[in-house]
């Protein structure tokens, strides 16, 4: 049965035999993988969400593929998230079923779904059904949650237009064609890893590499071997540029490689300095949020300029404005963006009223972050409307929710989190907190275990810093739920620390964790 709509993936519609895949060992070509993901669609109800355990592994990327040929809206859950979080991404979107590769131990918050294993089987290959037919581009996609600056994530409805309109925009501006081989280690629960990362090359019809986990060693085997393209956040490639001056071989592959993309933070422009420095290769960066996918990129024959996010994508209006919603009166005036455009996701999950207040009157949809823009168009990111966002090592991260899994700690009278620098994740979680025995208080390491148990890894605090006291005016959540945040233009995110326990009591607090 014919479609009146375009194929997402055309290449995987025609099964043509050219690369798609590989993990590691394991690769799938287009035909291969159109016969795993069309057995697997078959087995999935058209329009009926799916949970996938997203794994950074070949079945995640034949799930995914599985639940948009079937029109089945894939909802990503982050495999290290806490039993909190996933309670509620579960009861919030009420997923038919989770997808899992073989053998995966799912956690007791998904144990009332039904459990559908991933078949990637290829000796002998698996029979290849008729594609069904290409859903609606304003369908669901995926439901991707994100996370805010207080309360629970709320998950973003993501329809295929956006999908096909990002990542066609970003095909124009980076030049990438069916010929490019990207290469990546990110996760594939959210935009970046999954979406860029994964639906990018397969959009295209070229071949993704991921290398399970991050590494240079891996960076400099699949660049040596024919990638031309890598994705990473700030802390990647901090680590390629500390690794650089004592890796001829890590050298030589970046430097043949056609693009490099950061994205998720900014990029120090130290390290972008040494990159190129070392290579002659500058690193691209590009801007973009769940709710949009991408607004913004540097282009891969534009001029790279660090410090900047480059100029709007095909078909992405952008504007900045003031305090009082108006347009800024200078090119390098402050202010908040707004984007509209095919890239935006249509709301958030069972949140009308969320969704209302995200957007202006006449459709523009409010970011939350600070920016100019330079004459020529490129833009500029220079922080946070909410100023407790932290981002930490390519992740954006929430300080309300670690502090209310702080209060949770018995141990615990009142707690705030703020950011500060760090030079490899770009920011570090740290936690102020208020015990309520300031003789015997918690353990810095017993309260990130407690917040990672809670969340997930990346979320613990780095360092705890411990006070008698929070500032009554600007910080501080008691464990009653009795809010008294009231910043009134203080940065929330350079709290001053008022009464200090003794320095004997503080010992050992500030000492980063093993990531």
């Amino acid at each position: 049965m014919s479609s009146p709509h375009p194929a997402l993936f055309p290449d995987l519609a025609a099964g043509v035999e050219r690369p798609a895949l590989r993990f590691g060992e394991r690769g799938l070509t287009y035909a291969e993988l159109g016969a795993a993901a069309g057995a697997l669609a078959a087995r999935l109800c058209r329009g009926g969400r799916v949970a996938v355990w997203a794994t950074p592994s070949m079945e995640t990327a034949v799930a995914v593929v599985a639940a948009l040929l079937a029109g089945a809206p894939a909802v990503p859950l982050n495999p290290k998230a806490g039993g909190r979080e996933l309670e509620h991404v579960v009861q919030d979107s009420a997923p038919v079923a989770v997808l899992a590769e073989p053998g995966a131990r799912l956690p007791d918050a998904l144990a009332e779904l039904d459990r559908i294993d991933i078949d990637v089987r290829t000796n002998p290959p698996l029979p290849a059904p008729p594609p069904p037919p290409e859903p609606d581009p304003e369908s669901a996609a995926f439901v991707v949650y994100t996370s805010g600056t207080t309360g629970p994530p709320k998950g973003a409805v993501l329809p295929r237009r956006a999908l096909a309109s990002t990542l066609d925009a970003l095909a124009e501006a980076w030049q990438w064609t069916a010929d490019d081989i990207l290469v990546h280690g990110l996760p594939l629960f959210h935009v970046h890893g999954l979406i860029l990362g994964v639906l990018g090359p397969l959009r295209r019809g070229g071949e993704v590499r991921h290398l399970g986990r991050f590494s240079t060693a891996g960076v400099t085997r699949e660049l040596s071997a024919g990638a031309t393209m890598l994705f990473g956040v700030p802390t990647m490639y901090h680590r390629i540029a500390e690794a650089l001056p004592g890796d001829r071989a890590l050298a030589k592959a970046l430097s043949g490689a056609r693009v490099l993309v950061s994205g998720s933070a900014a990029l120090p422009v130290h390290d972008h300095d040494r990159i190129t420095a070392a290579t002659g290769c500058r690193v691209i960066e590009r801007y973009g949020l769940t709710e949009t996918l991408i607004n913004t990129s540097v282009r891969a024959d534009a001029e790279p300029r660090p410090g900047s996010v480059g100029v709007p994508l095909r078909g992405v209006e952008l504007r900045i404005v003031d305090e009082a919603g108006g347009p800024t009166a200078a090119p390098d005036e402050v202010g908040e963006i707004q984007v509209r455009g095919p890239n935006l996701f249509t709301g958030y999950l069972n949140r009308p009223e969320a969704t209302a207040a995200a957007f202006t009157a006449d459709g523009w949809f409010r970011t939350g972050d600070m920016a100019v823009r330079d004459p020529d168009g490129y833009v500029r990111i220079v922080g946070r409307r909410a100023t407790d966002l932290i981002k930490s090592g390519g992740y954006k991260i929430g300080a309300g929710e670690i502090e209310n899994a702080l209060l949770d700690h018995p141990g615990v009278r009142e707690a705030a989190v703020t950011g500060e620098p760090d030079p490899d994740l770009g920011e570090r979680v740290v936690a102020w907190v208020v015990p309520y025995d300031p003789e015997r208080p918690p353990g810095a390491a017993e309260l990130a275990n407690h917040v990672a148990d809670r969340l997930a890894p990346h979320k613990r605090p780095r360092a705890v810093r411990y006070l008698t006291e929070l500032p009554a005016t600007t910080w501080a959540r008691s464990s009653s739920g009795r809010s008294r945040r009231a910043a009134e233009g203080q940065s929330a995110r350079t709290p001053p620390p008022p009464n200090p326990l003794p320095a004997e009591t503080n010992r050992g607090a500030g000492v980063p964790w093993n990531r």
